[in-house]
């Protein structure tokens, strides 16, 4: 758990990457458990105390789930509704559904904090986890088997990345500061090395995977970017920035364009046609502070108390600001803001500081929703049973499932069944 009180590092703030592509009550029945912050819902075996906080719940002027979507899908049909609107109506009931979400499984299973997440492509219920200690789970929670735990060597061992492989479902990359960026499969046995540098003063932070164009991006702690193609044939090693390269992502709707982040303070774009050197960037985006990103779309957050959106129409200018604490702290890992993969929504968790004037007294560290195209608050996760900061948030493919970072403890939360 985090301490109540603890020194901050002053190190630099650096930047990450990531690149975008039910339940029946009404809001007036919701209001008053918004309220209370309280409700009861089950976690494995044991009940425990668990609330979702609407944000102005009465604006949203939601009409019934029962009737709101099979109405817009039939309007869509005839022709009297655009996709927009489709769009705009199914958000809010999904928003709806948020209400009722509960963590229904947890898993502790590393020595160390987590340092990477990911979901598997094809199975919904399957996710990779990553550790400090640079131990591996393969989790799927949707069977009572024991979950694959891949042993990493400890100290210095951090994994950085992780990415299922679109071409086998048994195998996954990584990079990690140990030196490396690998493949590997469930058992743990490594299947090809892309990069490697044999030494303790170099290591890769940051890792992507395009299965389109079979490509593996990895970058390093001196601020090379490495291309290779998925058979392990090096395109080209290049220093794109000044130091660490926090984070890659090739973007999924356009296989020629790559966003980079780095502890210098920049994202920058780049063509992957026409890299040449670190001065042949398309667009250089300056942030105070550490960046994400997700989509066609480009969302960026902070390492201290702003989330942007991007536009790949207008790279020059964000499209919206987010004021939110996210602020970095030498022993935690780096607070990253994500897209939900069906809806334009950003889940990003919540880290009060005291220093900032929005922030209240006894304020929860929560799990925030906010509306990508408004920049406003829908919705705030919270259960009194794990109150600590959820570093890492990300929906499955499906978009039906969150799994949450928090330390050493992995949460997956789930809309509650209704009960009889």
């Amino acid at each position: 758990m985090t301490p109540k009180k603890c020194p901050e590092s002053q190190k630099s703030p650096d930047v990450a990457l990531l690149l975008k592509s039910k339940s029946r009550r009404s809001p007036q029945e919701l209001e008053p458990e918004a309220k209370k912050l309280r409700a009861q819902g089950p976690v494995s075996s044991r009940k425990c105390q668990s609330c979702c906080l609407l944000a102005e719940l009465s604006s949203l002027q939601i009409p019934p789930r029962s009737s709101s979507i099979i109405r817009d899908l039939y309007q869509h049909k005839l022709g009297k509704a655009n996709w927009p609107s489709l769009q705009q109506g199914l958000q809010k009931s999904f928003l709806h559904s948020l209400a009722s979400y509960r963590v229904f499984q947890k898993a502790a299973p590393f020595d160390r904090r987590t340092t990477s997440l990911a979901w598997h492509p094809t199975h919904p219920s399957t996710l990779a986890v990553g550790s400090k200690g640079g131990d591996i789970m393969i989790w799927n929670f949707g069977i009572k088997d024991k979950p694959i735990f891949i042993k990493g060597i400890g100290a210095g061992g951090s994994i950085t990345g992780l990415k299922f492989s679109h071409l086998n479902s048994n195998q996954f990359f990584a990079s990690s500061m140990e030196g490396t960026t690998r493949l590997q499969d469930f058992k743990g046995n490594t299947l090809r090395v892309y990069t490697s540098s044999n030494s303790c003063k170099v290591w890769f932070c940051s890792l992507d995977v395009s299965a389109k164009s079979q490509m593996v991006v990895t970058g390093d702690n001196v601020g090379h970017v490495i291309l290779l193609h998925t058979d392990g044939k090096q395109l080209w090693n290049l220093r794109l920035h000044k130091k660490k390269v926090a984070h890659v992502a090739l973007n999924p709707c356009c296989d020629w364009l790559l966003a980079t982040a780095s502890v210098d303070q920049t994202v920058k774009i780049w063509d992957l046609r026409q890299i040449k050197g670190k001065t042949s960037f398309l667009y250089s985006l300056p942030h105070r502070h550490a960046v994400n990103a997700d989509g066609a779309r480009l969302l960026t957050t902070d390492q201290n108390n702003e989330i942007r959106v991007y536009s790949a129409s207008q790279w020059d200018s964000p499209l919206s600001l987010i004021s939110h604490p996210h602020r970095h702290f030498q022993h935690l890992t780096p607070i990253k803001a994500t897209w939900h993969p069906r809806h334009n929504l950003i889940v990003v968790g919540r880290y009060p500081d005291p220093n900032l004037k929005s922030c209240v007294p006894y304020e929860l560290r929560t799990i925030d929703v906010f509306d990508g195209s408004l920049g406003k608050m829908m919705c705030q996760l919270y259960d009194p049973g794990y109150s600590g900061i959820t570093s890492l948030n990300e929906f499955n493919p499906m978009g039906d499932t969150l799994a949450s970072a928090m330390g050493y403890h992995i949460l997956i939360w789930r809309q509650e069944e209704a009960r009889s």
